[in-house]
């Protein structure tokens, strides 16, 4: 097949590669579902009999340098017809060493860095979450070609594949949105088999056909067919394939399939009739495509026979050189769940995703302060520091709900969007969902996005993406990753509420591969920022709303140099009586009872939570021998139960007293101000509390 072949307007398909791939993906189904998966050599098995032809024929249209794909769990025909090689295919299902993990994910969550064709992103076992991140990346092909001006990126298109049960989800109606308002070249392609399991499609949108209910949705273009058809298909499949490469334009293309196999390998399908069944093996494209190929002279029977004997043999040779395969070493089981560094302090980078593939030349930084006259407040420092970053780093987007004329709910985006345009500081959908799905589509495209999630809590929609995000450098072994900064806000205010004054940080320390930063003041806000936007590591960083312009959080600007590398601590007052360990919006009310205490009392604040500085806590405790830890996050579970257990396990010998914890009682944060500070730690209440510590 060769791209300089296809011209604009006309598509040609290679029909004895597409009946090739269809039989090395038929054998692999054969040999996994009859033999591997009773052996136990594959656990996890989905057949895509029946989606199989339509899949390959859209693989022949993305021939574009920097296209992009992704899937779902019955997607492999696609990959097969994109060059995936069978011994790959199984080495993944087998969870050997040479698949998509190293055998750390289901071997049917494909991925496949390229930088030289289409790239295949990492799939995601949650329904729905494949699609906001492939409106993200073609977002960022239009930034590459047309702000970066970078020719690579002048065709490239992003194509998203889903079942019908797919459709339901927060992910598809974020995804629709967000190309049909961007305009984006993007590729809806949903493979109708009128299942999700075992839910008819009419439970997952009216009348069970998604095309019919979008058919008046604005700026998309709709194709709808018949997927077991062979000539059927590859017209509309050249249609849609013409808009969204060449008038670059979103496009959905529904077909209908069938569905030969049950949804898993341990389903019966007990939940069709005999009909449906005999009615669905009637429509397998198969003998459909020979019947089309011999009919037409494209193919003669002997060819075809000879074609499924070489598919058969690959697939058995495949199997022979991925049983010799040795599993991964489970010492190794922990790494990259980070990014890592080798032996000379050197960088190990992905393969796919984040700008340091671009090796960057970022400005000079220091942890030296070099302050500027005036004391500003935490607004205007992180403003100051993300212009200062966005100057240097054309790579890097801020977006979100509000943050471009408005300048944010916070004001902390305030004019610069007017400074640098509304292609690098711009509006989205109010759809969390969208706005972290799509920086993740933008960061494996080699961006910097700085997303804006208004409050805390609106941050429980992206939920999925935000994992998905964290996890990816460990599931893929640093095949792909995904750095950003995730901006949120959250806290005391004057105020609470349960909406916007929660602060839930422990989340983030459980969560996998995030970074967490809670800075009290300006001065801190600029360090910890700046490290944030050059590491590649993805961080959540908190700005809280009280700090935000807060008189105590005031300070000089430290300078456009100045950074603060994660996992240090700030030690604000020393002594040694006790150790009083807090960080984001407590600092400055337990800085005030650390005052009226009259103590000599070590005042920790640990700036980062992931990761924190438990060297510096352990340091002070074996020195002072007691211990407090407020926080405003919930008790129950909160970090402070991490630090105490850290302490219990590592300084119990060296403890006078029990370690004290100070925090939310497990409720909302409560809206009428003395409620509120009936429960969030107060200085009156952290003296209390260190007194008791101190005369334990």
């Amino acid at each position: 097949m060769n791209p300089e072949n296809k011209s604009e307007q006309s598509f040609s398909y290679d029909w004895q590669e597409i009946a090739e791939t269809l039989f090395l993906s038929r054998a692999l189904d054969d040999l996994e579902e009859f033999e591997l998966v009773k052996n136990k050599k594959v656990l996890y098995q989905f057949s895509a009999r029946g989606h199989d032809m339509a899949q390959i024929i859209l693989g022949q249209c993305l021939i574009g340098e920097k296209d992009a794909v992704s899937g779902y769990y019955r997607s492999r025909p696609l990959l097969l017809a994109m060059g995936l090689p069978p011994q790959m295919a199984l080495e993944a299902s087998m969870m050997k060493i040479g698949g998509f993990s190293d055998g750390r994910d289901i071997g049917v969550v494909f991925n496949n860095p390229k930088h030289k064709g289409a790239c295949i992103l990492p799939m995601s076992g949650g329904v729905g979450a494949q699609f906001t991140p492939v409106s993200g990346w073609a977002q960022a092909a239009k930034y590459h070609e047309r702000v970066l001006k970078n020719k690579k990126w002048k065709n490239a298109i992003g194509l998203v594949l889903g079942g019908d049960g797919s459709v339901a989800t927060n992910g598809f109606w974020s995804a629709l949105t967000i190309a049909t308002t961007h305009k984006l070249p993007q590729l809806f392609y949903i493979e109708d088999n009128g299942y999700g399991i075992s839910v008819p499609s009419g439970f997952q949108t009216p009348g069970g056909d998604i095309s019919k209910n979008l058919a008046s949705f604005k700026g998309l273009t709709i194709f709808s067919g018949n997927g077991t058809n062979p000539q059927e298909t590859a017209n509309l499949v050249s249609k849609a394939h013409h808009v969204v490469r060449v008038e670059r334009k979103p496009v959905l293309l529904r077909l209908t399939v069938p569905r030969l196999n049950g949804h898993s390998a341990q389903d019966t399908q007990a939940y069709k009739t005999d009909q449906r069944i005999a009615f669905e093996q009637q429509h397998d494209p198969l003998p459909k495509l020979k019947n089309y190929l011999v009919s037409n002279n494209l193919l003669t029977d002997k060819k075809w026979q000879k074609l499924k004997l070489n598919a058969q043999s690959k697939v058995a040779k495949a199997l022979i050189k991925a049983e010799e395969k040795p599993f991964a070493n489970p010492e190794d089981i922990t790494k990259n769940t980070y990014c890592e560094y080798d032996d000379k302090g050197k960088m190990i980078l992905q393969q796919q995703g984040g700008i340091h593939l671009a090796n960057p030349v970022f400005p000079p930084s220091s942890q030296e302060i070099i302050s500027e006259p005036g004391r500003i407040n935490m607004v205007t420092a992180i403003r100051k520091t993300l212009d200062f970053e966005m100057q240097h780093n054309s790579k890097m987007l801020i977006f979100g709900e509000d943050v471009g004329a408005k300048g944010g709910v916070h004001a902390v985006t305030l004019g610069l969007q007017q400074k640098y345009s509304s292609s690098r500081v711009f509006n989205t959908s109010l759809s969390e969902e969208g706005i972290i799905g799509r920086s993740l589509g933008m960061s494996l495209s080699g961006l910097l996005p700085v997303p804006e999630i208004q409050f805390r809590k609106y941050a429980d929609p992206a939920e999925e993406q935000l994992n998905d995000i964290g996890t990816m450098r460990w599931r893929t072994n640093n095949r792909f990753a995904a750095p950003m900064v995730v901006r949120m806000a959250g806290g005391y205010f004057g105020c609470g509420d349960p909406w916007h004054s929660q602060t839930a940080e422990v989340k983030w320390a459980h969560a996998i591969g995030w970074q967490l930063a809670m800075p009290s003041n300006a001065v801190d806000a600029v360090g910890l920022l700046r490290f944030a936007l050059r590491d590649n590591n993805p961080t959540i960083f908190f700005e809280h709303r009280k700090m935000l312009d807060h008189i105590w959080a005031r300070r000089e600007y430290p300078g456009d140099q100045f950074i603060i590398p994660f996992g240090k601590g700030n030690l604000l007052t020393k002594g040694d009586r006790l150790t009083l360990v807090t960080w984001g919006g407590m600092v400055c009310r337990c800085e005030e009872a650390v005052k009226h205490s009259g103590l000599g009392i070590d005042l920790i604040d640990l700036r980062t939570i992931s990761p924190w500085d438990s060297q510096m806590v352990l340091d002070s405790v074996k020195r002072t021998n007691r211990c407090l830890i407020v926080h405003e996050d919930n008790i129950s579970a909160g970090f402070g139960a991490e630090i105490a257990a850290t302490l219990a396990t590592q300084a119990f010998y060296h403890l006078d007293a029990p370690i004290e914890r100070l925090a939310m009682p497990d409720i909302c944060n409560p809206h009428e101000p003395n409620l509120m500070n009936a429960v969030v730690p107060t200085s009156e209440k952290i003296l209390e509390y260190i007194k008791k510590v101190d005369q334990a």
